[in-house]
């Protein structure tokens, strides 16, 4: 998937369908010249409904259509005839997404399992016909109800990547060149800040076939949970990853505090992300000799306050196998 195509944030409006008109029918027959009401009912209009989708990543479907419009109910006819009901509009999502009210801000549901399916815009009711209305003193009413006009919203659809492991760090801390290594995601690599933009998913192939899911979300900076380096778009993916690999390169001035930062960073956006399972893994350790990572164990296992970390190296392929290792006994605790 190129980056152009991973789409997590669009605003698109929704209109359902009018319900029909009741009809104003008196029974007409040979032999019967005048039969009592029998205008039916008319039909229900069309819903929006938003469905998920488990083979769906991204929300790009929706970068070029913006308007999703459900069709009318049919009017009522004699004989009691309803009229058909409007054609629902289905709109496919990726699971995780989260449906919000575009002028409210307000959320109006999230979607998270497969074939999971809420009315975003309710067609309006169809009109009764004038048979509902006969009675003793009117027997022939010749009066029915309108339908009930549709539903019309403007609507946001955020994306909440579902990952198993989500890589969390600063700018160029090495998380892209990781999940190129680890999985056969081929994201973008470059020897600058931001490179990666928008979310890399890849899937981790264990032992005995089996799998876990991991996530390359940009890099995080001090500030983010203000909003500072679009840090509210990133650290809504953050949400949705039962366990977070924190990753902090071993030329790093000072771990102890990138880490005390970015977990900060974490506390101020969403308290609850820190009930999730942690670890550190301290990358680029290849331009570590023994001693000094003798030495920076020491004080890691001082200031890290009982976190597991590992050294790592995506380039040298060292650690490799044993963090696969230990995210797999974190998922499976």
């Amino acid at each position: 998937m190129t980056e152009g195509n991973f789409v997590d944030y669009v605003k698109v409006h929704v209109a359902s369908g009018n319900g029909g008109k009741g009809s104003v029918h008196l029974h007409r027959e040979k032999y019967i010249t005048k039969g009592g009401p029998d205008g039916g009912d008319g039909g229900r209009g069309g819903h929006v409904i938003v469905r998920g989708n488990s083979n769906l990543w991204t929300l790009v479907t929706f970068k070029f259509r913006k308007h999703f419009k459900a069709g009318h109910g049919e009017h009522g006819s004699k004989n009691r005839s309803t009229g058909a009901d409007g054609k629902d509009v289905y709109m496919d999502v990726p699971l995780g997404t989260v449906v919000r009210d575009t002028e409210t801000n307000k959320v109006l549901f999230e979607i998270t399992e497969e074939g999971e399916e809420k009315i975003v815009a309710e067609g309006g009711m169809g009109g009764r016909g004038n048979w509902h209305f006969k009675s003793p003193t009117n027997q022939t009413p010749r009066y029915a109800q309108p339908g009930i006009p549709g539903e019309e919203s403007h609507i946001t659809l955020e994306l909440k990547v579902l990952a198993d492991v989500g890589l969390v760090g600063f700018p160029n801390a090495g998380k892209s060149t990781l999940l190129s290594v680890i999985t056969s995601a081929k994201p973008k690599i470059a020897d600058y800040e931001f490179t990666t933009l928008k979310p890399n998913l890849g899937i981790v192939q264990y032992r005995d076939f089996q799998s876990f899911v991991m996530a390359d979300i940009p890099g995080i900076i001090e500030g983010a949970a203000e909003g500072k380096g679009l840090g509210h778009y990133f650290l809504r993916h953050i949400e949705r990853n039962a366990t977070l690999l924190f990753l902090i390169p071993a030329d790093s001035n000072d771990i102890s505090r990138e880490y005390e930062i970015l977990l900060d960073e974490l506390r101020r956006y969403n308290p609850e992300l820190l009930h999730k399972q942690r670890f550190v893994a301290i990358s680029k350790s290849d331009m570590l000799d023994e001693e000094l990572m003798e030495e920076m164990r020491i004080e890691l296992d001082r200031d890290l306050k009982g976190v597991s970390y590992m050294f790592i190296s995506s380039v040298a392929q060292q650690g490799i196998l044993e963090l696969k290792d230990k995210l797999w006994m974190l998922l499976n605790e």
